[in-house]
C-alpha cells in the first residue's frame, strides 16, 4: 500500500501523526490467495460453524477480490500514531 503521512499540530507542537494507505494493484490476488488457504483449511474448523458461514465468507473474499480488480472499490487505512515523529511502522 502506498503511504502518505501527515503531521497535525496543536499550538505549534506535533501531537499525532496520521498514515493514509491506499490499495495496491495487487489487492484482488491476495484476497484471491486468502480464498484459496482459507479453502485449503475449512475442513479444520467446519465442524464448529455451519455451511452458511463457509459461504458467506467466500462471497465476501471473492467479491472483494473482483472489485479490486474492476478498480471499483476503494480501502482507506488511517493510521493514527502518538510520539513517532516522522515515520509509520506498519505491523507485519
Amino acid at each position: 500500500m502506498a503511504v502518505t503521512t501527515r503531521r497535525a499540530e496543536r499550538n505549534g507542537n506535533a501531537r499525532w501523526r496520521l498514515a493514509l494507505s491506499q490499495p495496491r494493484a495487487d489487492d484482488d490476488r491476495t484476497l484471491m490467495a486468502w480464498l484459496a488457504n482459507f479453502d485449503a483449511h475449512w475442513h479444520e474448523i467446519a465442524d464448529r460453524y455451519k455451511e452458511r458461514t463457509r459461504r458467506m465468507f467466500r462471497y465476501y473474499l471473492s467479491v472483494c477480490a473482483g472489485a479490486f480488480r474492476a478498480r471499483d472499490l476503494q480501502l482507506w487505512q488511517v493510521v493514527y500514531s502518538h510520539r513517532r515523529d516522522g515515520r509509520y511502522d506498519a505491523p507485519r
